[in-house]
């Protein structure tokens, strides 16, 4: 089998082409794999006549030193790049991003959480009812988490709300409860209608239906000749607004320092219809949240006068709710940052 030179030098200028358009590996694959051109180039030494395998083989080893110099040249100038790419977390975002890489990342599509958007489900059904919103704090002083509450220094009561405090005396707050001496006094005087979602945050053991971190959303209602009656409608009704179903509901008694007479509010199962199923514990009922009449203690902390006015509050935790509508089983999901479970919504 006679060679001819044109062949040699079409494979330069083939390697030559290659060397710019092809990265190391690609290049490599292509020229020195098992099947590569290169490679079959080298097999065919022991088809070519002995008078011609001489210049054969120098005229081809000649090409295989080039593309083995080319493949360490591209290798060289991989490693370097990468070593480039090495991020620096002290240090600005861009600093670690050129600018085509930014825009790549800011033009990728982003999404909610879903307990952010069920804040906004549920604030907007209440700024559809004319309730004004204003957003709890996320760290508060004692005044506002109990005494302005009735919660006097020393109260037992106390001890149900076990949060973190800081080393100068605030406060993380347990409960959106805080604000409503703030709303109270900042929308007075009444008729007042205010809703107050923020984060809250207690010192107790997770599980799946208890975190240390949780959003809830506080209510409060005060105007003339108010009872528990406009109380039981207004929740019922935002809350067949949110869970889109017909709701049988009923009250029973709870203790809170701050309402007067204090109760526990619970629903029908809106998944099995009360037959029973794991949402409700085979129960038929979910209790929601707790509510009651506001304290007339508070309304006077307020510079309301509780024989002029009454009022009513509630406070529910969104992660329960929005457990419940998503049909999440364990709260702690809502926080694990796990991409493929936060994707389902």
């Amino acid at each position: 089998m006679e060679y001819s030179i044109k062949e040699i030098e079409e494979l330069v200028k083939t390697i030559e082409e290659d060397k710019k358009e092809l990265d190391y590996e690609s290049f490599r694959k292509k020229h020195t794999g098992n099947n590569g051109i290169l490679t079959q180039y080298l097999k065919k030494i022991i088809d070519i006549p002995n008078d011609q395998k001489a210049v054969y083989g120098k005229e081809i080893n000649s090409v295989k030193e080039d593309v083995l110099n080319i493949l360490e040249e591209k290798k060289k100038l991989e490693n370097t790049y990468y070593s480039s790419k090495k991020i620096d977390p002290t240090a600005p975002f861009d600093i670690n991003s050129n600018k085509d890489e930014l825009q790549k990342f800011f033009t990728l599509e982003g999404s909610k959480h879903p307990l952010t958007k069920e804040v906004e489900i549920l604030v907007d059904i209440f700024s559809s009812m004319g309730f004004d919103v204003l957003e709890s704090r996320q760290i508060d002083d004692d005044y506002h988490m109990f005494q302005s509450l009735n919660f006097p220094k020393g109260h037992p009561a106390r001890d149900m709300y076990d949060t973190f405090w800081t080393e100068d005396g605030l406060i993380l707050p347990a409960h959106t409860s805080t604000m409503q001496n703030r709303a109270l006094k900042s929308f007075g005087p009444p008729p007042i209608a205010v809703v107050l979602p923020g984060r809250c945050f207690r010192n107790e053991a997770t599980d799946a239906g208890h975190e240390h971190t949780f959003h809830q959303i506080e209510g409060v209602y005060v105007d003339k000749n108010i009872s528990l009656g406009n109380m039981i409608a207004t929740i019922k009704t935002y809350l067949e607004k949110y869970l889109n179903a017909e709701l049988e509901v009923r009250i029973q008694p709870a203790y809170f320092p701050f309402t007067e007479p204090d109760c526990e509010f619970v629903i029908s199962c809106p998944f099995c219809n009360k037959a029973g199923c794991s949402t409700c514990g085979h129960s038929g009922w979910i209790e929601i949240m707790g509510c009651g009449m506001i304290h007339p203690n508070v309304l006077k902390e307020a510079d309301i006068d509780p024989d002029i006015y009454t009022g009513f509050a509630w406070g529910f935790g969104v992660d329960r709710l929005t457990m419940i509508k998503l049909g999440i089983n364990d709260i702690r999901y809502l926080r694990s940052g796990n991409l493929n479970f936060l994707r389902q919504f």
